[in-house]
């Protein structure tokens, strides 16, 4: 009797033994993997570096596009660098190719890359989606008070900017001479930024430059410290017919006392925005869209006045990428489709 209760009590002690050693094992190994998983998701979702495209340097995209990365940065804490690029559609491809995270880009051009029409025919872009819109860029069509081009029709036969190769402005200058019954063909076009364009327009190189961007653009500033400007008008009628084919555009003024004007000059504007790739996951591209939006009041550029979590889906034709309508629900904004 006493050598059975032993052998049971040994039993006991040996399946317990066992239960400990298993539940042990099972403990560290979980713990081990917990952390291999969370070690892999933050190497995954939070990269230590994002890399900003932005513009040319004597555009508006640079110098804010340099202040937003320093707040991104900040409240982030991703390091994120601010880069001068040809401009919207070189972004995109950009973007597409795996060489930026995040970018600067017309309204415009972010809904040809998606339907895969004018720059981007036949080869539309899938993996690009919008953060936010920003300001409204104007389509300055710059000349200077003596050149005698005071209308669209009168660019006929001149040497004319149409903006940097890759650029949304090239699509916008193609798609207003194309309202006027116009091509590229009937002017001699020039392909520079826009600071060679109005390098020209001072040196008598060119005639005229179409420059899309904010107003006072930094570039303009500079000629008209020179000598006089001009902004070619947009007739009402031209605004109408341009606003019906491509709805993107919105009717737009250059104010009097930009650039030393003394009248108010009717144009056109598209909006600039920021545009993310997929790949980054949903609580970075939040965690950026709130750093941006949180903090206008951080961006010293003139522009800063228009960029509001208010107004950060006006324009967007596109996708908003999930981090960023995560973002923008939580704040109760919506688009207005």
């Amino acid at each position: 009797m006493k050598q059975k209760k032993w052998l049971l009590l040994i039993s006991i002690l040996f399946g317990f033994t066992l239960f400990l050693t298993a539940c042990g094992g099972n403990d560290e190994g979980e713990k081990a993997n917990a952390n291999n998983k969370e070690d892999g998701e933050e190497t995954a979702e939070k990269p230590e570096f994002l890399s900003m495209l932005t513009g040319g340097t004597s555009g508006t995209y640079y110098p804010l596009g340099g202040e937003m990365a320093n707040i991104i940065s900040e409240e982030t804490g991703i390091q994120t660098d601010a880069q001068s690029s040809n401009a919207s559609a070189d972004n995109v491809v950009a973007l597409r190719d795996g060489d930026a995270q995040i970018a600067f880009v017309q309204t415009d051009v972010m809904s040809n890359a998606v339907e895969g029409i004018n720059t981007f025919e036949g080869d539309p872009v899938d993996n690009v989606v919008a953060l936010g819109s920003l300001y409204p860029e104007t389509i300055q069509i710059v000349t200077t008070k003596d050149s005698g081009i005071n209308s669209v029709k009168d660019l006929a036969g001149k040497s004319v900017s149409v903006g940097a190769p890759g650029s949304g402005t090239y699509v916008n200058a193609e798609q207003i001479l194309e309202i006027h019954d116009m091509s590229m063909a009937d002017i001699k076009a020039q392909n520079l930024d826009f600071g060679e364009s109005t390098g020209g327009i001072q040196d008598g190189n060119i005639d005229a430059a179409f420059i899309t961007a904010g107003t006072p653009t930094g570039a303009v500033e500079g000629l008209a410290a020179q000598v006089d400007v001009s902004i070619v008008p947009i007739e009402q009628d031209k605004v109408d017919a341009l606003i019906e084919k491509y709805p993107y555009y919105a009717s737009d003024t250059v104010k009097a006392g930009t650039y030393d004007m003394k009248k108010d000059v009717p144009t056109v504007a598209v909006l600039a925005m920021l545009a993310v790739t997929t790949d980054l996951s949903e609580d970075v591209v939040y965690d950026i869209t709130k750093a941006i939006y949180d903090n206008t009041d951080k961006i010293s550029h003139d522009k800063s006045e228009y960029i509001t979590k208010e107004s950060a889906l006006e324009g967007i034709g596109v996708d908003l990428h999930p981090g960023a309508k995560k973002y923008f629900d939580e704040e109760g904004i919506s688009s207005a489709e």
